[in-house]
This record gives C-alpha cells, structure tokens and sequence, in this order.
C-alpha cells in the first residue's frame, strides 16, 4: 500500500492532539514527513521520537541558547526554528497533502505557500480565507483545498457532486457556547475561566473563545463565501445546541442534506486525509439511540452582536476582515489577561471596524502588516 505523505502544521493544538491519534490507527495510510508547532517542544519531540518523524519545526522559539539546548536533548531530530524554515521545509519536502491547523492569522503565509507549490491543503486555519480568500481564489486549483472545520467538512460531503446551480442555501450550525443560555444581565460578570468551558467540544483556548462569543460563526461565513464560492446571502447560521448535525446543504428542490457524527474532530480530519476515499476507523462512532433531540434556534443579536457584527464585515470586504481579525485576537488576549469584561470584546472591535481605512483589494503583504499593526495597537491602548 502506497501511503499519503503528510505535513502536519499545529501539531500541538486540539487539531493536532486528534491528529496523532488518527496516525496512530492509520500508519499504514500514512507517512508524516515533518511536523510544526510554535513552542511546545516538550510535547512534540517526544512524539517525533516515538513515530519515527525526523523533522520538526517550532515557530515560537527564539532564543538561540534555548535552541541549542533543544538540539541536543534530541540529536535524533533535525529541529528547525523559525517561520521561514517552516515555508521553506513546505517549498522543498516531498508531501501529498498539508494540514494547517496553525491558530489564527499565524497560518495564512503557509497556506499560500502550500498553495503556490501546487499542493493538496486540508485546511483548518479560517484566517487564511477570512483575511485572504480574494488573494487564495487567484492561486487555487480545482479541488486543492479539502476543508478540514467540522461545519465545512459537513458542507463538503453534503455537496458531493452537485452543481452550486442546485444549491439553494448553506446553513452552518452553531453550539453557541458557553453562555447560550447565560443571564444576558450577567454577562458583565463572565470570568475567562467560565468563557474556557465549551459545552460540545475539546478545544483550544481562542476556538473555545471564539465560540462562546460567535465570532467563529462570523468567520466561518465568510469562509464558507469562499471555499464554495457561494454569495453571503445564500448563507445562514443556526444555534443547534446537540453539535450533532454539522452543517447542512439546501438544494434548490427543498432537500436538506446533513452530515451527522458525534462532535469530534478526528472524523473530518480523517476525512479530509482519506478524501475521496472514505478509511475504515472506530475513533468516531454515533449511537442515535443516545441522541434524545435535535433542536435548533435563531441566533440572537443582543447575545452574539460580535456574530452580527462579522455579517456586515464580511458584505463590505476588502481589508476589513483582517481588521476585525486582529481587534477579535487583541481583544479575547485581553479579557483572558482580565484587563476587559467579556462585554467589551465587542465594543473594542466594533471601534477598530469604524475607525479603519479601507483597502478594497488587499494584497498579502497589505494583509500582514494591518494585522499586526491593527493587533499590536489594540494592545497598546491597555498597557
């Protein structure tokens, strides 16, 4: 059996946690060529070590005593460290597919690299699209992007092989997070710890953040606008609490197509991995009889304005995606460090979006600076 070569990007977050599980089961599928993650060597080395990959890179680590030190605790690996080593390894290594599940706006530089090389990319970074979903359209070939978040990954298998003219609407499910049915008078008095605890999901602290807020919802309208080329008003979110039903696709008859699974990331992981093959796994397994309902619900404005706020965002385009990007991380760095409540998330972003310059049709590098300025200024006004 052939096996897929991989390039693992975020090898230590939630994606990367359910990915060493899956490779683990699948090792006769697949081959990890090198692995990436920012700083937590202590983790992944050992990892390496015990799957046998030789390369590793972490982006995060810049003191060069550190580094030696890495070096040679583990002289089996070769250890790189920096973000242009990590582009260069995704110019120069011999891979079928990358998997970016770099958090944030950290992630776009790779995906334009894997792209440009012609590479699969199974794609679990939003950022890339949200920031730079005009620029990806330009480079992208048919088929190259296999979307790796659940509710783009229920969307994708829903499509199968239709055509978008028989598409009548996409609706993307929300769990609505830790506060769906908080005392909307007590949410001044949300703590980062309380923000942290996710009903559904084993997430990262930003993703587990972003949902309690809905920003993830606003950002993965905007993502799925690209991904299947499908305009802003034939997509629609809905708070469905079970997380059971990942997406749904709409067709233009009155069907409604579903992907139905336990919440779980290692099944659309796996999925964009195998695709367009489907590998036998029992990682994942849905028992019906234990699910006693499905039910759904508006989104409500007074709850998640930051959602309602990233719909108007993404209508008007340009650079002001990446601005509201970067205001959502300073801001959710900013509650969490408890210098904000959790009510001022949205006030400061909403200042950032009415204060910003347009750009109607960024380039990257326009992209990456106004992310950085517009993240390290939010930071500033709070020191």
């Amino acid at each position: 059996m052939v096996k897929k070569k991989i390039a693992l990007l975020g090898a230590t977050g939630s994606i990367g946690r359910s990915f060493w599980e899956l490779y683990a089961e699948q090792k006769e599928r697949l081959e990890l060529v090198f692995a990436a993650a920012h700083q937590n060597y202590q983790k992944l080395c050992p990892l390496a070590i015990k799957h046998g990959i030789k390369i590793l890179v972490f982006t995060g680590i810049d003191d060069p005593a550190e580094q030696t030190r890495i070096r040679a605790q583990y002289p089996q690996l070769k250890v790189w460290f920096s973000e242009a080593d990590l582009l260069r390894l995704l110019q120069e290594e011999d891979y079928d597919i990358a998997l970016n599940a770099i958090g944030g706006s950290a992630g776009i530089q790779a995906t334009f690299t894997i792209l440009k090389r012609g590479k699969k990319l199974a794609l679990a970074n939003k950022e890339s699209l949200v920031m730079g979903g005009h620029l990806v359209q330009k480079i992208r070939r048919p088929g190259q992007i296999i979307p790796v978040d659940s509710e783009h990954s229920a969307i994708f298998q829903a499509l199968g092989e239709h055509p978008l003219s028989e598409v009548q609407k996409l609706i993307i499910t929300a769990s609505g997070g830790a506060f769906r049915d908080y005392p909307l008078e007590d949410f001044e008095f949300i703590t980062p710890a309380m923000a942290l605890k996710h009903p559904n999901w084993d997430m990262g602290a930003k993703v587990t953040l972003d949902s309690a807020t809905m920003f993830n919802k606003a950002l993965e309208v905007m993502e799925a606008h690209w991904l299947f080329e499908i305009p802003f008003e034939q997509i629609e979110a809905l708070i469905h609490p079970q997380s059971v039903i990942h997406s749904l696709v709409q067709f233009v008859d009155g069907s409604l197509m579903a992907q139905i699974s336990s919440p779980d990331m290692k099944l659309p992981i796996l999925y964009a991995l195998s695709y367009p093959q489907r590998w036998k796994s029992q990682l994942v397994q849905t028992d019906l009889l234990s699910i006693a309902s499905l039910s759904f619900e508006a989104i409500s404005a007074k709850r998640y304005p930051l959602y309602m706020l990233g719909l108007e965002v993404a209508q008007a385009g340009g650079i002001l995606p990446t601005v509201m990007n970067a205001a959502a991380e300073a801001a959710m760095h900013l509650f969490l460090s408890e210098l904000i409540k959790f009510t001022e998330i949205y006030a400061v972003v909403d200042r950032c979006i009415q204060t910003a310059q347009q750009i109607p049709d960024p380039d990257l590098e326009e992209i990456i600076q106004t992310n950085k300025t517009q993240y390290d200024k939010v930071l500033a006004e709070y020191k």
